[in-house]
């Protein structure tokens, strides 16, 4: 399905774009403005700095770093020099970071020092007790053996820590001739990234993908009818393969302009549609509706959007979804995960109807077939009927890294992603996604894996048992309630229980409310039964005033 289009590499598309809108303006961040060309000259500095740092081809080299210039000159960069990129979640702390470091083998690490209110070289540090007695050009840390570098980008430093700044001077000296070299080594089927996503193990899994993605982006780009009078607000974070392609890549392969945020502000984000004219939005539930209620504390001149990519499908998102058509521009909405990328179905701006644009979650995109199967026989359901949604196309992952037995469970034999949600197929050919098989949370777009919390509570010394599930939230679309079942004689509070979680792991990871059991209803093969938990989070939830919940 993908030899009638030209594989392009990566790395090459801040050059190709440079060859193609040379002076018109490419970037945006808070004040400072980049043209397509100067944008490729900054990647280029990059890339000459990572020679100059010693990243050979197939390094895996993770980037934690908040949305910056410095992310996007690197997100190319690396690719020109044949890494393998690990973009990894800012909200991650110390416990997760090293899981993830240590799993992908990860030799160089990128930071910075703060995320927000999190000190990102603090969890460093707090990882690696000895760090800053090592030399840094050479760490050799036990916790992380495979870990040779940490580089810092902007003010802050630490012992034992690069700074990029240095890096980028030193890559001066290094000729065009070594660059020209190195890329002519990178081919389009090598890995370009692996992204780590929750899975069902406990554990996040890291997804392996090629550089085809630039041909899924190219085909959503024209879907969208993105073009050089675009102009993209992209408020969601590079590390989340939904910002990734829809922010830096689609400009670079449309020619739109991309407005880029930090961090996502309803009032910032409304202030940068009106003063630079943003035609297109993307983000989850969450986003919109904090974008409508800031609108209507505070309405701003919205007329220059054309188009929302709101990830709906759920029937709690259609009504976020209708409001955004009403009170902003008209809506689109896809599906797609981690595992098989953004846009393996995707609506048509200006064709959808009202319902096919916020009842539904898109229709199959090119390259990509679509089957929704009983979950037991594996058959395909007849039209309107849920089943599991399957998933085959050229932007299927290649697996999960260095994890053969969950790849093959997940892939079948001929070529089937199998997702682990609960969709129907319409009779107009549209997807509508309805929920999760698995027992995944999406909390305020953020997948949360229960067991992965689970496995985490469970070391309270507290605890005996626990399992978490889904509770709906007006917000944040659910969140997690922890049941737990505290050790004889122990008593417990849900303070104390929340307040382990905190700061050790994401925020949004974090149960909201903790409930007590005795108990737990249990299957006849001995596995806890999650049906009846969530059936009793919303009686007895509901119930209770806000203060006793947790």
């Amino acid at each position: 399905m993908a030899d009638w289009y030209v594989k392009r590499r990566f790395g090459d598309l801040p050059r190709d774009a440079a060859q193609r809108w040379g002076g018109r303006e490419a970037l945006c961040f808070r004040e400072r403005r980049w043209s397509f060309e100067q944008l490729a000259k900054d990647v280029d500095h990059a890339t000459k700095a990572l020679l100059a740092l010693g990243v050979e081809p197939g390094e895996r080299v993770s980037l934690w770093l908040p949305n910056c210039p410095e992310w996007v000159h690197l997100m190319f960069a690396l690719a020109r020099v044949g890494a393998v990129q690990i973009p990894i979640n800012t909200r991650l702390r110390s416990q997760e970071i090293g899981y993830v470091l240590r799993q992908s083998g990860c030799s160089t690490l990128i930071t910075c020092e703060r995320s927000g209110p999190a000190n990102l070289l603090a969890t460093v540090a707090e990882l690696l007790p000895g760090l800053a007695g090592q030399a840094p050009e050479a760490l050799d840390c036990a916790e992380l053996p495979a870990l040779r570098r940490i580089v810092t980008v902007g003010e802050g430093t630490h012992g034992g820590v690069l700074r990029w700044a240095e890096r980028l001077r030193r890559g001066e000296r290094v000729p065009d001739t070594e660059l020209q070299a190195r890329e002519a080594t990178v081919h389009p089927d090598d890995p370009l990234f692996i992204m780590y996503t929750s899975g069902t193990t406990g554990f996040p899994k890291g997804v392996v993908h090629n550089h085809n993605i630039v041909r899924n982006v190219d085909d959503r780009a024209n879907r969208m009818a993105i073009t050089i009078n675009d102009v993209i607000l992209m408020f969601l974070p590079l590390f989340h393969v939904f910002g990734y392609g829809e922010g830096p890549v689609s400009s670079l392969i449309s020619g739109a302009r991309m407005v880029l945020t930090e961090a996502f502000d309803a009032d910032e984000c409304l202030h940068l549609v009106e003063r630079e004219g943003a035609t297109l939005i993307f983000g989850f539930d969450t986003h919109f509706k904090d974008l409508l209620e800031a609108q209507a504390r505070r309405p701003r001149r919205v007329s220059s959007l054309r188009c929302a990519f709101l990830a709906a499908g759920m029937h709690s998102s259609t009504p976020t979804a209708r409001r955004v058509n009403d009170a902003l521009c008209p809506t689109i909405s896809g599906f797609g995960m981690t595992e098989c990328y953004v846009g393996a179905c995707l609506g048509f701006p200006g064709m959808d109807t009202l319902v096919q644009r916020t009842e539904t979650s898109g229709y199959p995109g090119p390259g990509y077939e679509i089957r929704v199967v009983d979950a037991e026989t594996g058959l395909d359901q007849p039209p309107e009927v849920p089943g599991e949604i399957l998933v085959r196309g050229y932007g299927v992952m290649e697996g999960y890294y260095d994890k053969p037995e969950e790849s093959a469970r997940a892939i079948g034999p001929d070529g089937w992603l199998h997702s682990g949600d609960m969709g129907v197929l319409r009779e107009d050919g549209y997807l509508r996604f309805m929920g999760r098989y698995k027992d995944m949370l999406k909390v305020g777009g953020e997948n949360v894996d229960p067991m992965e919390v689970e496995s985490f509570l469970q070391e309270h010394p507290g605890v005996q048992q626990v399992a978490v599930v889904g509770y709906p939230d007006e917000r944040l679309g659910e969140v997690g309630v922890a049941f737990v079942q505290p050790r004889p004689e122990t008593r417990l509070q849900p303070e104390e229980l929340i307040g382990w979680c905190k700061g050790r792991i994401a925020g949004f990871k974090v149960p909201r409310h903790v409930l007590f059991v005795e108990e737990f209803p249990m299957t006849s093969s001995g596995k806890i039964q999650k049906v009846k938990l969530r059936e009793q989070a919303l009686a007895q939830l509901a119930r209770q005033p806000p203060a006793a919940r947790a």
